[in-house]
């Protein structure tokens, strides 16, 4: 949806290697085929993504297993894939590219998996798809995520959001308990307010709220 260009675009799947992985991989890759060239928002943020593709695309130990051309303001999906292995060796591999990419991390189990979950840095949005089969490992999978994100979505993609009190729309905390940080839910009208302190103000003239 909109050329990867939300800030909740799902960049990053992990998922435990076996017999489904290569399924995943070629429904994905022809989803994606179906996909035309969209236009980016501004030339910068389009070079920019053409850039990071690039460079994610070169990394050692990193395979195509989507690739398209694009050129001016276009984008175009681009998937890649990776190891857990590979992935907790390096760094830059959690960096985003802004735009139509995908990574799909390949773990050999629970463990690695945990590894990775691990080593992500804040994030606005993770998800976590199971069945009734997963619980254990989702329970086990909870605590880490909901440290590293503002919104833990289970078997559902942002950005479908809500206007409504318990909606926040921030990564891990402080942000996530930060109202300025917040564009969506009730807590954003907070952005907009002016406060104001009061000093040895009369009791009978302090707003309703403070008396």
């Amino acid at each position: 949806a909109g050329g990867g260009q939300f800030c909740t675009n799902p960049g990053v799947v992990v998922m435990i290697d076996g017999k489904d992985t290569q399924r995943f991989i070629d429904a994905a890759v022809s989803s994606l085929a179906a996909v035309g060239a969209q236009t980016m928002l501004t030339e910068g943020i389009a070079s920019a993504y053409r850039t990071g593709r690039d460079r994610m695309a070169g990394k050692a130990g990193v395979a195509a297993r989507f690739t398209s051309s694009c050129e001016q303001r276009d984008a175009t999906p681009y998937l890649l894939a990776t190891t857990g292995e590979t992935w907790l060796a390096n760094d830059s591999l959690g960096e985003e590219v802004f735009g139509p990419l995908g990574l799909i991390v390949t773990v050999k189990d629970q463990g690695e998996l945990l590894q990775v979950a691990h080593s992500l840095a804040g994030q606005i949005t993770c998800t976590i798809h199971m069945d009734e089969g997963d619980s254990a490992a989702a329970r086990s999978l909870l605590p880490v995520v909901e440290r590293k994100a503002g919104r833990v979505l289970f078997n559902g993609f942002p950005t479908g959001v809500e206007v409504c009190e318990a909606m926040v729309h921030g990564g891990p905390y402080p942000a996530s308990t930060n109202f300025g940080a917040t564009s969506v839910g009730t807590m954003a009208i907070r952005r907009f307010v002016r406060p104001v302190s009061y000093q040895n103000l009369p009791a009978e003239l302090m707003p309703p709220d403070l008396r």
